[in-house]
């Protein structure tokens, strides 16, 4: 239970990049022991503010107080100094060095020879997570975890460095339902330790279960600030998008002929002990959910069926004629486009424009007795920023100044230009914003319309049930349901399904 006692306030915050103005005299503040959600759509400024409280941005104008005093924050140490820890979406963590020497990393221990203490780090490191309640093996290196292990490993470097203020930037992205359970028992931990928690997220049902308050920023102005027992779902998303209108897509019954060839077929895939045995098929214009658990498989079977991943085993037929899938190029000639679930590392050069990210998965399409038709290439370019509705319609700017949700729509449009048949969709809607989520799923819907046919990878359920035909629930690398829609009670009804009880 949070008091009234506010440890940071942030007053009158104003900052602005290449003279956009992305925050407009924002005032923010949290009490002892809250956990503060933070929301509003992709480019709300949410993000800018807790990078500024955190010393990687400075602000142009405003005022900090931390515990009622004014304090400056120019860089990462002096947030440090300050109690101010933050997990950013993109993990700060060093793949290679083991869990304990990132919880220390630029803390180490030393022993009394001025050298590296490891003994020591490690003992630190155990009490660290007993105290958390996590049992995580801090010997392991990090690449040898899974997601939410790192994020709660990031967790715990931040209170090992003695963070009264913990900023939480999107925790659950990739979380399966257990492990955000896990990261929720944690962080109520840390209330009762009078730890202040700024949680960012994008999720409703999350935000209502663990947080006391919510401010909401849309365009750069705080838009309200509410107990959350005071506040409707209905209400929170009218302040985030400034339309009242906004909701969920509901399915729409269509009808997929399964009389016909299909325009997919896998038969007896295997990747490891990652996809056992799996057999499906997918008809032309038809959208099939593959839900499950994080580890489940979806992933591997996904990126096995564009080349990236080596199958083991298994026959995979495009329009009824068997064809070898061995790297993406191969994928790419036989019309499948993937759009992977993280955009960042996988499906955009950030430091390119848009117009550079969408011609990399294009090139040999728009060219002509090697010579590029550069007519060509704007129009397509001018096209996929139009037709997905780009923000900032802006085709040589920066990737990396654009919003998490506008950035996926680069990654959507760049695939779609390349005109597949076949377009898989792993976690396309991770990280972005209630109104960009519904976008996104009409995008969905207008690719199958148009008769190409999509596999969707999805932990949002809602998103499954509101545009699949089919969903396929994997369970341990093997299909262990296959339900038409029609059959699908409810977002509970599936829930079950996909944990293996069955009603």
């Amino acid at each position: 239970m949070s008091s009234n006692f506010n440890v940071v306030e942030m007053l009158d915050i104003s900052k602005s990049f290449f003279g956009v103005k992305v925050l407009d005299e924002v005032s923010f503040s949290v009490s002892s022991g809250e956990i503060h959600a933070l929301a509003g759509e992709n480019g709300a400024g949410k993000s800018t503010l807790m990078k500024i409280l955190q010393g990687v941005y400075s602000m142009d104008s405003g005022e900090i107080r931390i515990a009622g005093k004014k304090v400056s924050i120019d860089t990462f140490q002096d947030a440090r100094k300050h109690g101010i820890g933050m997990v950013f979406q993109e993990f700060s963590l060093v793949p290679e060095l083991s869990v304990a020497q990132n919880i220390f990393l630029d803390r180490e221990h030393k022993n009394r020879f001025g050298f590296f203490d490891e003994k020591e780090t490690i003992s630190k490191s155990r009490m660290v997570m007993e105290e958390l309640g996590l049992a995580i093996d801090v010997t392991a290196k990090v690449s040898t975890l899974g997601r939410a292990y790192q994020q709660l490993t990031e967790i715990a470097k931040a209170i090992a460095g003695d963070a009264k203020i913990l900023i939480l930037d999107e925790p659950t992205a990739s979380l399966a339902k257990e492990e955000v359970d896990a990261l929720f028992k944690v962080l109520k931990q840390l209330t009762l330790r009078g730890v202040s928690i700024v949680y960012i997220s994008h999720r409703m049902d999350e935000i209502y279960q663990i947080c006391d308050r919510i401010t909401i920023l849309r365009d750069g102005k705080k838009i309200a600030v509410s107990p959350l027992a005071e506040i409707t779902p209905q209400e929170i998303i009218a302040h985030i998008t400034g339309r009242k209108d906004v909701q969920m897509l509901s399915h729409e019954g269509k009808s997929i002929e399964r009389s016909v060839v299909p325009i997919f077929e896998g038969i007896g895939i295997r990747v490891g002990d990652r996809v056992n045995n799996v057999s499906f098929k997918l008809y032309p214009g038809e959208i099939l959910g593959l839900a499950g658990l994080m580890g489940s498989g979806r992933t591997e079977l996904v990126r096995a069926i564009f080349g990236m991943d080596k199958k083991d085993d298994g026959i995979i037929k495009i329009e009824g004629k068997e064809v070898s899938i061995k790297s993406p190029r191969d994928a790419m000639s036989h019309g499948i486009a993937f759009i992977p679930e993280d955009r960042r590392r996988q499906g955009l050069v950030m430091e390119h424009s848009v117009k550079q990210n969408i011609l990399s998965a294009n090139l040999s399409s728009l060219s002509h007795l090697s010579f590029l038709s550069y007519t060509k290439i704007n129009g397509v370019v001018q096209d996929a920023i139009t037709n997905f509705e780009v923000r900032p319609a802006e085709a040589n700017r920066e990737v990396r100044l654009f919003s998490g949700g506008n950035q996926q729509k680069v990654v959507i449009a760049k695939w779609m230009a390349t005109n597949p048949k076949i377009v898989l969709m792993d976690e396309p809607t991770v990280g972005v914003d209630i109104g960009t989520k519904v976008e996104i799923m009409k995008l969905v819907r207008s690719i199958a319309a148009e008769g190409k046919s999509v596999i969707l990878v999805s932990s949002e359920l809602p998103e499954l049930l509101g545009v699949c035909d089919r969903v396929l629930v994997i369970r341990k690398g093997a299909i262990a349901e296959e339900l038409d829609r029609k059959e699908i009670r409810d977002e509970d009804h599936l829930q079950m399904i996909v944990q293996g009880i069955r009603i």
